[in-house]
């Protein structure tokens, strides 16, 4: 029984240590895969070249995302200040509108009122008016008294002003206070539209009643529309007032619109992002306002660590250059590519490592990684 369990863990121990020395030749052979060595006739066959990282002033590419909005002076909500029922209206939502033209009619009793209020008011002020001034030449030869005079007088500038006050309140509702008489009283006045644009919203039926706060219409002049673009803090002072960009919506990315840089907000979101307010350099009715946009900014870099993008492979979803090291033998590093222009990428070394003194492939990477990946799969 003794020597049953002592060739029992005999075995473990074995396995133990087997399993052991398998995890480290997996290890060895991974890191062996990093490197690859040529003979004289590789080498030749692979046409390797060699080259420096070299300085460059190279472009990068900020890329953004907003949506297309409005100043608020192209927005109008549309209210009728006394309140009413609204008795007809045309509008639905996307229809095109011109400045001046009527949109809605109201009507109330209250209008008829005012109305009257304001014709009364413009009697009696003639009444006032002829008082006041036979007081003032009774005053002048002492037949009357100055308290007689004052209160006419007081009564003259009393009724001015609520004439003037009830005038007002009838060009809120778009009624002309010199064409009223008693002739021309109506119950129902007309609401127009103060721009040209279109209808955005339409908040209430024929036979509704609305209070002064409701909101009976929404319009919008998009000839004025502008691209409202999320930026994040670490990219702010990247950008400038001036600054050009292409903008462009993810069905038609072909299209291209050139746009201009007009406002940057001073303030952070909570997500520490600020809005960056862009021109169009020219109106597309196509674009409409809440329309999710997409926008590059070229960015320049000065003197940057660059190279031939040649020397630049990728490899399951990383970039990998070779660098010698030593006669025929080259060491894959793992890099990341910046901005890229005239066929020169900026390459960032992983882990703060100084690739500057390095002979780096230029030419024949590509091979090198073939070499390397077969040699991992034997």
């Amino acid at each position: 029984m003794k020597n049953i369990i002592l060739l029992v863990v005999s075995i473990i121990v074995l396995s133990s240590c087997g399993s052991e020395k398998a995890k480290e030749q997996a290890t060895e052979q991974q890191v062996e895969e990093t490197s690859v060595i040529l003979t004289d006739a590789q080498f030749k066959s692979a046409k390797i070249k060699l080259g420096k990282l070299e300085k460059r002033e190279l472009a990068t590419t900020l890329k953004l995302n907003g949506k297309i909005d409005v100043p608020p002076q192209n927005m109008v909500s549309v209210s009728m200040p006394l309140g009413g029922f609204l008795k007809s209206t045309k509008l639905l939502p996307g229809m095109h509108i011109k400045k001046g033209e009527i949109i809605a009619t109201m009507e109330d009793q209250q209008y008829i009122q005012l109305q009257q209020e304001y014709l009364t008011a413009k009697s009696k002020l003639v009444y006032c008016e002829n008082e006041f001034n036979r007081q003032k030449e009774l005053n002048v030869s002492k037949a009357s008294s100055d308290k007689v005079f004052q209160q006419s007088e007081m009564d003259y500038k009393t009724q001015k002003i609520t004439l003037s006050a009830l005038a007002e309140k009838l060009r809120l509702i778009n009624i002309n206070p010199d064409n009223l008489s008693e002739s021309s009283l109506s119950r129902s006045v007309n609401l127009y539209s103060t721009i040209d644009g279109f209808v955005s919203k339409v908040n209430v039926n024929i036979g509704k009643y609305v209070n002064p706060s409701d909101i009976l219409f929404e319009l919008i002049n998009p000839s004025d529309i502008h691209l409202n673009l999320k930026v994040f803090e670490k990219d702010l002072d990247k950008l400038f007032i001036g600054q050009k960009l292409m903008a462009y919506n993810n069905n038609e990315n072909d299209k291209k619109y050139p746009c201009e840089i007009i406002l940057i907000s001073q303030d952070l979101s909570e997500v520490r992002s600020a809005d960056v307010h862009c021109h169009f350099e020219a109106y597309d009715k196509t674009l409409l306002p809440g329309m999710y946009m997409n926008a590059d900014i070229e960015l320049k870099q000065s003197n940057v660590e660059s190279i031939n993008e040649d020397a630049v492979v990728s490899f399951e979803g990383k970039d990998y250059i070779f660098i010698l090291n030593g006669k025929n033998q080259f060491e894959m590093i793992e890099v990341k590519k910046g901005g890229a222009e005239n066929h020169f990428s900026e390459i960032i070394a992983i882990d703060g490592k100084n690739l500057s003194n390095d002979q780096i492939v230029i030419n024949g990477a590509y091979s090198l990684l073939m070499q390397l990946k077969n040699k991992s799969e034997e």
